[in-house]
């Protein structure tokens, strides 16, 4: 991860999570952080100080950079800021073009919905919509180690899940960490309870061979497959918090079909309450 990070701030406590961790991250990938104030486009005055100094001297936007620059020189992090004025949306997803952006690492709000954090629905928006990984960070959630040491990616047969998992396997190999590839069951033949207590010998001997032949694709060894039963968000969550994950990795949809405008709310719901950070990737539409 030697492409430059991009972290877009409001200051609020998950924002400043999110820079912590990104912090983190760049310190032991050696990479440049970008922090990013999007001034709101109806507050000319402040937008046009801003600008003016792109973060040197003046309005909250500056401030908020100050704040950034010192919490990099703690870390020893080269660091790029700048003030922006706009829609936080295009306005971010912009900037991740123009300045070949390797990884966005955004706050999440949590548990009580995906709209009332940085920017309103831009963290939702730029994670549906951006062309690089991104990164999504709670407040409660943003201390975790790094390198990181357990990593877990769900995964079904689409091509958003394996390219999550590639992703994951990549970082797993540079933080010589352990991969869970994990199936989640949640449908099974009519003729089985899915209430029952044990997981289906044929349904968790063919979710065994899906993993296996997504782990033959992966440039990493250090894999454990698992396949466990139940509701798909419940079931990652509570995975990475009984294993002490790191980190989850997973695809902004495939899980049945997910319209990419929309997010998904197997993602969403992740990204909600998921106990550790949670990485998003998409694969380009054919």
């Amino acid at each position: 991860m030697n492409q430059p990070i991009l972290v877009p701030t409001d200051g609020s406590e998950p924002a400043t999570a999110a820079l912590d961790h990104a912090l983190d991250v760049a310190a032991g990938t050696d990479s440049t952080v970008h922090v990013l104030h999007v001034a709101d486009a109806d507050d000319s005055d402040s937008a046009r100080r801003d600008e003016r100094s792109d973060g040197a001297a003046g309005g909250p936007g500056a401030e908020l950079l100050e704040r950034a620059r010192a919490m990099a020189a703690e870390r020893g992090v080269t660091v790029a800021d700048h003030v922006r004025r706009g829609n936080p949306k295009p306005v971010i997803l912009e900037y991740v073009a123009d300045n070949d952006i390797g990884t966005v690492i955004m706050g999440a709000h949590g548990r009580h919905g995906i709209g009332e954090y940085l920017f309103g629905t831009t963290t939702e928006a730029v994670v549906a919509s951006s062309e690089v990984p991104v990164l999504t960070v709670r407040a409660d959630n943003g201390k975790r180690s790094y390198p990181y040491e357990r990593i877990v990616v769900p995964t079904d047969d689409s091509d958003y899940a394996r390219a999550a998992a590639e992703l994951a396997a990549t970082i797993a190999a540079r933080n010589d960490a352990t991969l869970h590839l994990l199936y989640v069951a949640d449908e099974f033949p009519e003729t089985i309870d899915p209430r029952s207590a044990e997981l289906p010998a044929e349904v968790e001997e063919t979710a065994l061979e899906l993993l296996a032949d997504v782990a033959s694709e992966l440039d990493h060894d250090d894999v454990v497959p698992v396949v466990e039963s139940g509701s798909v968000p419940h079931v990652i969550c509570s995975h990475a918090e009984a294993n002490d994950a790191d980190l989850i990795v997973m695809g902004t949809h495939g899980w049945s079909g997910f319209d990419r405008l929309l997010l998904g709310s197997f993602t969403e719901r992740v990204i909600r309450t998921a106990p550790v950070p949670v990485l998003t990737t998409t694969v380009e539409e054919e």
